[in-house]
C-alpha cells in the first residue's frame, strides 16, 4: 500500500472550525433582551414616581380638606387628642431623650479629656439635643406611639363602616376625626420636644459631674456655644411642627384608606409608623439644611 508523499492526512478528524456569536441573529436577540430589561425598570421606576406623587398629593389633598374644617373644631375633640399626642408620649419621650443626653456626655467626655476641653462638654451636648436629637426623638416617639394609635382607631372604624354611619348622619370624618389629630399634633410636638430638649441637657448634665465635671463649668459651657437669642431651640421646635403635621396626616390617611378587616388595620398601622419615621428623616435633612447650613445658625 503506497502512501502519497506530502499527504497530511493522520488519520484524525480535524477539529471543527470556531462559530462566532457574534453573529447577526445573536445581537439582535441580545438588544431585544436589553431593551426590554431597560423597558420593564423604565416602567417600574416610572409607576414608583407616579405613586410617590399619588400618595404626596393625597396627604396635601387631605391637609387642604382639614384646613376648610377648620371652622368645625370641637374643644373636647382638641383637648383628648392632645392628651394622646403629647401627655401620654411625655414619660417615653422623656427617658429616651434623658438617655441620649447621656450617652452624648460619656463620648463627649472621653474624647474630650484627651485634648483638656471637657469644658465644651455641655456645649456640645445641648447642640446636638437641641437641634437633632430632641426633635427627631420626639417626633419617631410621637409616631411610634400617637401615630399608630390614630391609624388604628380610624382604621377600625373604617372596616367596622362607622365612618359612613357618620356621613349618613351629615358628619364629616374629616372634621371630627382628622382635623383634631392634626391641630393637636402641630401643638403638642414642640411642646414635647421642648421638654426632651432638657431632659437630654439635664441626663447630659448627671452623667458629665459623675465623671468630675462641675455643674457649672457644664452650664457655662452651655451658655458659650448656645446661640444667645436661643435659636438654636427655636429652630429645632419649628422642625417638630412639620413632623407632627406629617405624622397626623400619614396616620389619617392610612386609616382612612384602610380596607379588608382585622388584617388591613394591621397593616395599615404598620405602614404608618414606617414611612412617618421614614418621612421625619427626610423632612430633617431638608429643614437641617435650611435653618443650619450658615455656620452655628446665624
Amino acid at each position: 500500500m503506497s502512501t502519497k508523499i506530502g499527504s497530511t492526512d493522520t488519520g484524525q478528524t480535524p477539529p471543527p472550525e470556531p462559530r462566532s456569536d457574534l453573529s447577526a441573529e445573536g445581537l439582535e436577540e441580545t438588544a431585544q433582551s436589553l431593551g426590554q430589561g431597560a423597558t420593564l425598570i423604565f416602567r417600574v421606576a416610572f409607576q414608583a414616581v407616579l405613586g410617590v406623587i399619588a400618595y404626596f398629593g393625597e396627604l396635601v389633598s387631605l391637609l387642604g380638606q382639614a384646613i376648610v374644617s377648620l371652622r368645625g373644631l370641637r374643644g373636647v375633640d382638641l383637648l383628648r387628642q392632645m392628651s394622646i399626642i403629647g401627655v401620654d408620649t411625655v414619660p417615653i419621650a422623656l427617658l429616651t431623650v434623658g438617655f441620649t443626653g447621656a450617652v452624648l456626655a460619656l463620648y463627649s467626655v472621653g474624647t474630650l479629656r484627651t485634648y483638656g476641653a471637657t469644658g465644651l462638654v455641655g456645649g456640645i451636648v445641648a447642640l446636638s439635643i437641641t437641634r437633632e436629637s430632641g426633635p427627631i426623638l420626639a417626633g419617631v416617639m410621637v409616631a411610634a406611639r400617637a401615630g399608630s394609635a390614630m391609624t388604628a382607631e380610624i382604621a377600625s372604624m373604617k372596616v367596622s363602616e362607622q365612618i359612613d354611619a357618620l356621613r349618613s348622619m351629615g358628619i364629616s370624618p374629616i372634621e371630627y376625626l382628622v382635623v383634631p389629630r392634626i391641630v393637636a399634633a402641630i401643638l403638642m410636638v414642640p411642646m414635647l420636644t421642648l421638654l426632651a430638649d432638657f431632659a437630654g441637657v439635664f441626663g447630659g448634665g448627671v452623667f458629665a459631674s459623675y465623671f468630675g465635671l462641675p455643674w457649672s463649668a457644664y452650664l457655662n459651657s452651655v451658655r458659650q456655644l448656645m446661640e444667645p437669642d436661643a435659636s438654636d431651640i427655636t429652630k429645632g421646635l419649628v422642625k417638630t411642627i412639620f413632623f407632627g403635621l406629617l405624622v397626623a396626616l400619614v396616620g389619617c390617611r392610612a386609616g382612612l384608606r384602610t380596607e379588608g378587616g382585622a388584617v388591613g388595620v394591621g397593616n395599615s398601622t404598620t405602614r404608618s409608623v414606617v414611612l412617618s419615621i421614614v418621612l421625619i428623616f427626610i423632612a430633617n435633612f431638608v429643614l437641617s439644611y435650611l435653618l443650619f447650613r450658615n455656620g452655628l445658625g446665624n
